[in-house]
């Protein structure tokens, strides 16, 4: 998959430089200066993460580093473009996905931080995780766990704890929490299981479960496990019915009035 969709990326690219001249000498740096996505990543992200104090040339030498030892997070996030692509409607081909979004950009700079802290290089991951917060306004522990075809929507204002972890086929969007109830210690943030949709503003808070293919509506506070395919709304939130679709991360309908009620609510 990755391969074909490399390709078709620098098949776009070449569209955009054909319909829009200007942009011919950003999309030859950021796509058809390179061989594999894996190069364009470490490219885009470096020259995106890079300081005064952290040259482009060390950063970029930290992604392709980590994309050598663990080849598997190239194979995320080219399952994290396609995710945006499906999920997103104002997105209709794979090129800006990898070249404007901050969303994605955040997930793929989390996965070096994560790669640098499993390898107990956890000072410098920690430095990446305050550039990734400085540049994209999404702040992300390191030692959070994250599964592959991720979206994150929009993306300003997301946060998410040490202990957190993210399955596959996750959608969040922009102002959401993943925190923790207090100052303890261990095993304290949310369980985010596989098709969950977080919506805009979202507060997740403490070691609890979102079950596979729960919905969790607008500006909720959730402090209590959530049941597979089940949609919760309020503060505190409670369930009010069942998502539409076995997979919300999937559809992204945020509307709880879509949903079947079981509880009365609606």
């Amino acid at each position: 998959m990755t391969e074909e969709l490399w390709q078709q990326l620098r098949t776009e690219a070449e569209a955009v430089i054909r319909e829009e001249p200007l942009l011919a000498s950003y999309v030859y740096a950021c796509v058809l200066n390179h061989d594999s996505l894996q190069s364009a990543l470490s490219f885009i992200l470096a020259n995106k993460l890079s300081d005064d104090v952290m040259p482009v040339v060390t950063v970029r030498e930290l992604f392709d580093n980590a994309y050598s030892a663990s080849p598997e997070n190239i194979e995320h996030a080219a399952c994290d473009i396609k995710a945006v692509y499906e999920r997103d409607a104002a997105i209709c081909s794979y090129l800006p996905v990898i070249l404007y979004l901050k969303g994605f950009q955040s997930i793929q700079v989390h996965r070096l931080a994560h790669f640098l802290w499993k390898n107990d290089r956890k000072e410098l991951a920690l430095f990446i995780q305050s550039r990734n917060s400085e540049v994209f306004s999404v702040d992300i522990h390191p030692a959070c766990v994250m599964g592959r075809g991720i979206m994150f929507d929009h993306a300003t204002g997301i946060v998410v704890g040490e202990t957190s972890v993210i399955e596959d086929n996750v959608s969040i969007l922009q102002q959401v929490t993943l925190g923790g109830t207090g100052n303890e210690q261990g095993d304290r943030h949310p369980k985010i299981r596989s098709g969950v949709l977080i919506s805009t503003g979202a507060k997740v808070l403490g070691n609890i479960e979102i079950g596979e293919g729960a919905k969790i509506g607008a500006g909720s506070v959730v402090l209590s496990d959530v049941a597979a395919h089940t949609t919760v709304v309020g503060v505190p939130a409670r369930a009010v019915g069942k998502p539409g679709s076995k997979a919300p991360a999937e559809t992204m309908q945020q509307n709880i009035f879509e949903d079947e009620s079981n509880s009365g609510f609606l």
